[in-house]
């Protein structure tokens, strides 16, 4: 039984004391793990001394506050919150709108708390109700009181999302790729954005697409070896500058000796040829040398311009994310062991190195602006082919422990803990993804500004974005250090700002947000996101009801339905179980593999069975058969976008990524293959009869009809 006061101080925080897994069984959380989790947020909990001083200091820092550090409001609603004067004075409550309007006539209702003695002054504490016409946006509430005046940060998000109304009520069909993995002729033995614009093109103008969702585009460290994993990156707010398409850059006309640039680029795919794997430090080598000559090419007036404009736009975190990869590259990619005062942002030491390498923090300013015209650049072609969304970008959980946005936002981070994933069905030993997580009570205290400004970023230049394990939103799984992935306990999150500042981002950027809701999910978060209007995910090998297949007509509307994710294996080695022998061949199973793949066969069989019920396949059909037989069932559900992984329209076989593995695997380091495994560039995508065939299937099923 845990003890009374560490239930308490764990229920303030929103740290679960118990919890039902991925079978349905209640799981009481040990006191090691909430001890761990509740000094993660700053709170000393392992003796009864500490806790009842914890639990002392929240009442004083509650009653301390004029007012809430946030309030959130939903459109159309009213918002009640709470205010506290001293005991007896008059409150006089209005919003400044963030438009500089002032809105008065802020009501008071009834609160019959006692007032509370904080150091010998009475406090008393008044509820305040917003009128439900406050328009969208970040407003201020201003207290004024015993001549004191004070302001909190006013949230105001729609109440529905739903789709963007270019859409429409039609269906739409896109493409899901892992850009990296789809190089053509001309890129640098990586997928590039140039390459992203083009595969949109091909999509949206030959086969009617809506959208190509790519894998999470965030930075990465400038150095080696570069982290892979788009999931693990240093930065989620900046984009990695390996995704650059050199040739691209205006100045690079004007770089004199470009024939320099041809032979580094013939170079690394001469090497890219030579080798079954993505090689991103040596195209990043390459690339950098190139980027650094045009950096030093002379801008015209009104490139400077707009270079000037780009950096004033985007701030102190751009200078944080330049100056973490200037000194990166001085003393290597892990900040916490650099010297000692070079730790902090803040610190002047750090002012200091700016002051001594302005060029080379520069660079990555230079090289983020260059990558915000690309990203541009590739919206803008996918809207101008027809596409209704365009690019719909990936947004990973966390960032990496040692990184960037770790070092920059560190104040806002949980230390001493990793987020994660308990066991489930498909990760029997559970996931330790080692990204400190936010912490909640900072995010409040700062009006969310840094989630804020990160789903601003991402949907810059987007026509949607998918939010990678979006119940991280609402609870995430805190492992504390030195402890697995079973010694974690769920840490809950204002859930109402979260997905409201979601929604009220995609709302100005008329864009779509799909939550990816696999996995161990409360199932009243799936109705709260439903109500909001946000998608959820549907993948079909998930979508069973009693042992058997769900049928097409019950799935989801507002969904987003693929057939397969880039954690399993492409449909093709799917039916081949490689699931099942790749997570044997690991030790990643917690039974028998025969056991294993018993219950494969037995589903896959189900599903086998279901498409000829519908008529979609024959007794004898081949594996092409089989898998547009299963986008074709994906056509017939009533799903409002459909997703046809690239892997599976060109016969891919090979694992993307194997969840529970860094190295065992060629994780993320894959490119796209045929059937047979030979490496298939953009160019052979465009014309493979294959990805045609699944296309046109997909497009005749989302197309609309005439009357």
């Amino acid at each position: 039984m845990t003890d009374a006061s560490l239930s308490e101080l764990a229920r303030r925080f929103g740290v679960a004391t118990e919890f039902h897994d991925w079978t349905g069984r209640l799981v009481a959380v040990e006191e090691a793990t909430l001890v761990a989790v509740l000094a993660a947020l700053g709170v000393e909990a392992g003796t009864e001394e500490g806790r009842a001083a914890a639990l002392s200091a929240l009442a004083d820092r509650y009653w301390s506050r004029s007012l809430p550090p946030t309030i959130v409001g939903r459109l159309g609603s009213e918002t009640s919150f709470w205010v506290h004067v001293s005991h007896g004075d008059p409150a006089h409550v209005w919003v400044r709108l963030e438009d500089g309007t002032v809105r008065t006539g802020v009501q008071q209702a009834d609160n019959f708390t006692p007032p509370f003695e904080l150091n010998g002054r009475l406090v008393g504490e008044a509820t305040f109700v917003l009128p439900a016409d406050l328009p969208l946006g970040y407003h201020r509430v201003h207290l004024r009181s015993g001549g004191q005046e004070c302001s909190t940060a006013l949230i105001v998000t729609p109440a529905w999302l739903g789709l963007p109304s270019r859409l429409g009520a039609r269906r739409t069909w896109g493409l899901a790729t892992q850009i990296y993995s789809v190089r053509s002729k001309n890129s640098w033995g990586v997928g590039d954005l140039a390459d992203l614009a083009d595969l949109a093109v091909w999509a949206g103008a030959r086969h009617g697409a809506g959208y190509v969702l790519v894998n999470p585009l965030h930075a990465a460290a400038p150095t080696r070896p570069m982290e892979p994993s788009p999931y693990l990156p240093t930065s989620r707010r900046f984009t990695n500058p390996l995704y650059l398409r050199v040739e691209a850059v205006p100045e690079f006309a004007y770089l004199p000796k470009r024939g320099r640039v041809w032979k580094l680029r013939t170079a690394i795919q001469a090497r890219a040829g030579k080798v079954d794997t993505i090689d991103r430090d040596a195209a990043w080598a390459a690339k950098r040398v190139a980027l650094k000559a045009i950096y030093r090419v002379p801008r015209s007036a009104g490139r400077q311009l707009a270079f000037d404009a780009f950096k004033e736009r985007e701030g102190r975190a751009l200078d944080d994310f330049a100056t973490w990869s200037a000194l990166a590259e001085k003393f290597g990619g892990d900040w916490h062991t650099w010297p000692e005062a070079l730790r902090h942002p803040r610190n002047p030491e750090v002012a200091e190195f700016v002051a001594r390498h302005g060029t080379a923090v520069d660079f990555h300013r230079w090289l983020q602006w260059q990558l915000d015209d690309q990203l541009a650049a590739a919206q803008s072609q996918a809207v101008r082919t027809g596409m209704a969304l365009g690019i719909m970008h990936d947004l990973a959980v966390g960032v990496h422990p040692d990184g960037a946005d770790a070092w920059a936002l560190q104040d806002v981070l949980a230390r001493g803990v990793a987020a994660g994933a308990p066991p489930d069905e498909f990760n029997q030993l559970g996931q330790n993804w080692s990204q400190p997580p936010w912490r909640p009570d900072q995010l409040e205290e700062l009006g969310y500004q840094p989630f804020r400004t990160l789903i601003a970023a991402i949907l810059r230049h987007a026509g949607g974005v998918r939010i990678d394990h979006i119940i991280g939103l609402f609870r995430m799984w805190w492992i504390p250090e030195g402890a697995s992935p079973t010694k974690g306990t769920y840490v809950r999150y204002n859930h109402e700002a979260m997905i409201g500042i979601v929604a009220l981002e995609a709302h100005r950027a008329g864009a779509v947000v799909v939550g990816e809701d696999l996995g161990t999910v409360e199932p009243w978060v799936r109705d709260y996101l439903r109500a909001r209007g946000l998608l959820g995910t549907s993948i079909l090998w998930f979508e069973h009801e009693g042992g058997r297949p769900l049928e097409a007509e019950r799935w989801r509307e507002l969904c987003l339905s693929s057939v397969t994710t880039h954690d399993l294996p492409p449909t093709p080695g799917y039916l081949a179980g490689e699931h099942v022998r790749l997570r044997d061949e690991l030790g990643l199973l917690t039974r028998p593999a025969h056991d294993e793949l018993a219950d494969d066969h037995a589903e896959q069989a189900a599903w086998m069975a279901e498409l000829r019920r519908v008529g979609l396949l024959g007794v004898s059909a081949d594996e092409e058969q089989v898998i547009l037989g299963l986008y074709r069932y994906l056509a017939r559900t009533p799903s409002r976008l459909l997703a046809l992984a690239l892997t599976d329209a060109v016969g891919d076989r090979r694992t993307q990524n194997q969840p529970g593995t860094t190295n065992e695997h060629p994780n993320w380091r894959v490119p796209l293959t045929g059937p047979d495994g030979t490496p298939l560039l953009l160019e052979d995508v465009l014309t493979d009869p294959r990805a045609q065939a699944l296309a046109a299937a997909l497009h005749s099923a989302t197309a609309p009809h005439p009357e």
